[in-house]
């Protein structure tokens, strides 16, 4: 599973400022402290030059340090506690100053040892459902409000199922795939006409994807290429756009949507080859999105992406016709 490296550095910001409103809090109960009994100051003091000699006492070479450190423990424990003292005599807890971490886990740094803290993955998610609602401009994309009623129950006879019948095998196995993704999910490509559910259920699958810890990004084919394209070009900060092609090719879940509505170059059909050989390659799983037909698709693409497109990604058909023409008669 890895990690959004943007979204990452977003988290990591967050935390950053959580961390110094909390040192600015610690910092404004000191002072509250201080001005109001002096004594607390000193002893302040007198315990940092403790913690001074007790480093000084450990490294000092060729003599014991243990007697000296006895020492210094048995003064900084009379010290603080004259300094709790001191602070119930002015009207305070005897804990006002002690230090109070957002995440006592980790003590706000969002690492226990190497691995990220539950703290820092949590704002991690944050920013993962923030970019897909800020890329999606949608907010009903869950599996729940997936409404059925909208394809016609009309049997057709060549295949003896309606296309009601069609998308509820379709919407099942979307959700068994959102549910269950892993390293080994399939590739997916989505196939059919305008307005049957394709990009809904693409978000779909992002939402509940995302939400478990997997890296997600969502992206029109148009804006993908043009990523491409500030890349190879030097458009704006080079090192951003390799950033976003990065997030591209290396996220556990690209949702690539509508592919074939981009302006057709050579180009275009280059930087396709590289994005979906590259998630192959490096074991990234993919959801393709288009209304165009198998023969549209060969028309457009090159053989040797017909050839993954056919090969490693496994085909679900939509059925039926446009459910917002539906909706809105």
């Amino acid at each position: 599973m890895s990690l959004d490296g943007k979204l990452l550095r977003r988290a990591k910001e967050k935390l950053d400022q959580r961390r110094t409103h909390n040192e600015e809090e610690y910092i404004r109960r000191r002072e509250q402290v201080y001005e109001k009994n002096p004594r607390v100051r000193e002893l302040d003091r007198r315990l940092r030059e403790n913690m001074t000699r007790a480093v000084t006492a450990a490294l000092t070479h060729g003599t014991d340090p243990g007697e000296a450190m006895d020492a210094v423990r048995e003064e900084n424990l009379e010290l603080q506690e004259r300094r709790g003292m001191e602070l119930l005599r002015s009207g305070f807890p005897m804990d006002y100053l002690e230090e109070r971490y957002i995440c006592p886990k980790c003590r706000d740094t969002g690492y226990n040892g190497t691995e990220l803290c539950t703290c820092l993955m949590e704002l991690y998610r944050e920013e993962q459902r923030l970019e897909l609602s800020g890329l999606l401009k949608l907010g009903e994309e869950t599996f729940d409000s997936f409404d059925l009623n909208c394809y016609d129950d009309a049997v057709d006879p060549a295949t003896g199922l309606s296309p009601r019948d069609v998308m509820s095998g379709v919407y099942d196995y979307c959700c068994e795939y959102a549910r269950n993704f892993s390293a080994k999910s399939q590739n997916l490509f989505f196939q059919g006409g305008t307005g049957l559910g394709k990009t809904f259920l693409s978000a779909c699958i992002a939402r509940v994807v995302s939400q478990r810890g997997w890296s997600v990004v969502y992206e029109t084919a148009s804006g993908a290429f043009a990523k491409y394209e500030a890349e190879k070009f030097g458009r704006g900060d080079p090192e951003e756009a390799r950033a976003e092609v990065q997030r591209l090719e290396r996220c556990d879940l690209l949702i690539l949507d509508d592919l074939g509505t981009e302006f057709p170059t050579a180009f275009v059909t280059s930087a396709l080859y590289t994005l979906i050989n590259t998630r192959l390659t490096g074991g990234k799983k993919t959801v393709i999105s288009s209304n165009l037909t198998e023969s549209q698709l060969a028309e457009r693409y090159s053989a040797p992406i017909m050839s993954r497109l056919m090969g490693e990604f496994y085909l679900v058909r939509f059925a039926g016709s446009d459910v917002r023409l539906r909706r809105n008669r």
